[in-house]
């Protein structure tokens, strides 16, 4: 009799709506983003303007964002992370960078074009017979403004006569000279007169201020007269002993002395907007208006029915100033 094999079932039970664990990690998922959430609704309700502008970016682009501020949208010390520039920003920018290089650029040719004159007067003054033999009178630098021209006098040999805005024979032919090569420029030209510090005694009233610009005003018109366009004249002033060449010697002869100056765009820029006034500028006093006295005056008389009577005519023998 065979023996029969014993089988044994095992039946696994399953409680009704039994689903193990991974209830819990749904839920897990689901309160943190519910506690983010909130949390972003806590910062949106409590940040500022800049603060909201900076997480708006942050989210745009943040790796745009990350390379031109911080990497946090908000920084937790409360103040709102540098967003990166924006595209008007950034055009601003280099059309300020640009203008920067052009205007370096423009003042690197001029400085150039002052240095290729300084190399043609030099020429001239050495090809010239006339100015060969003044040439120790003739000083010629660049400056801030532009090229200068000093022309000094020597013990023995003035530009003008003493106290006195006549210039020497020779000193107008200085000028003439000069002004063959400075009529060719389109620069403008600054005419300056100096004299020493020995006070001037001709006459009441007249001192060194004035002989100093009735000087510059004199080689002014040798030098239009030798070719020099009126136009180019941007100024012309008389300094006195204000400043002297040699401040050890106030009295020396070198201090007595004629400057000209070929101006640079930037000098000439300059006196031309500070001596004149804007269009918008209001004026500090309008004297085309009249004052709240006149006008209460003129009101009274409206008021009593009076007017100004018309002004007599002059007689033929009077004359109005």
């Amino acid at each position: 009799m065979e023996e029969q094999p014993i089988i044994i079932k095992r039946v696994k039970k399953v409680a009704a709506g039994h689903h193990g664990g991974s209830w819990k990690v749904a839920f897990a998922d689901f309160a943190t983003a519910m506690m983010a959430f909130f949390l972003v609704l806590w910062l949106t309700s409590t940040a500022s303007p800049e603060q909201l502008k900076a997480v708006e970016g942050y989210f745009q682009d943040p790796i745009g964002f990350t390379e031109g501020g911080s990497a946090n949208p908000v920084d937790l010390g409360g103040s709102a992370s540098v967003v990166k520039e924006s595209s008007a920003d950034i055009a601003t920018n280099d059309v300020q960078i640009l203008d920067e290089r052009i205007e370096q650029l423009s003042e690197t040719l001029e400085q150039r074009k002052m240095e290729e004159l300084f190399q043609d007067l030099q020429e001239r003054i050495e090809q010239s017979e006339t100015l060969q033999q003044f040439k120790d009178q003739l000083l010629i630098d660049i400056t801030d403004e532009g090229l200068r021209i000093q022309i000094v006098d020597r013990s023995q040999r003035p530009m003008f006569d003493s106290g006195r805005a006549q210039l020497k024979y020779y000193s107008q032919d200085i000028l003439f000279e000069l002004a063959k090569t400075l009529g060719t420029v389109p620069n403008k030209l600054s005419i300056t007169g100096h004299t020493d510090a020995t006070p001037f005694k001709g006459r009441p009233g007249y001192t060194n201020w004035e002989l100093s610009a009735d000087r510059a005003n004199t080689a002014r018109r040798a030098l239009v007269a030798g070719g020099v366009k009126g136009e180019q004249i941007a100024r012309v002033v008389g300094l006195s002993d204000s400043i002297l060449f040699d401040v050890d010697d106030p009295q020396a002869p070198v201090n007595r002395r004629i400057s000209i100056i070929v101006l640079n765009k930037k000098a000439a820029s300059d006196i031309q907007q500070n001596a004149g006034r804007k269009q918008q500028d209001e004026p500090l006093i309008d004297l085309t208006k009249p004052t709240e006295e006149d006008a209460a005056a003129a009101r009274s008389k409206l008021e009593n029915g009076e007017w100004l009577e018309d002004k007599p005519e002059p007689k033929p023998n009077e004359v109005n100033w």
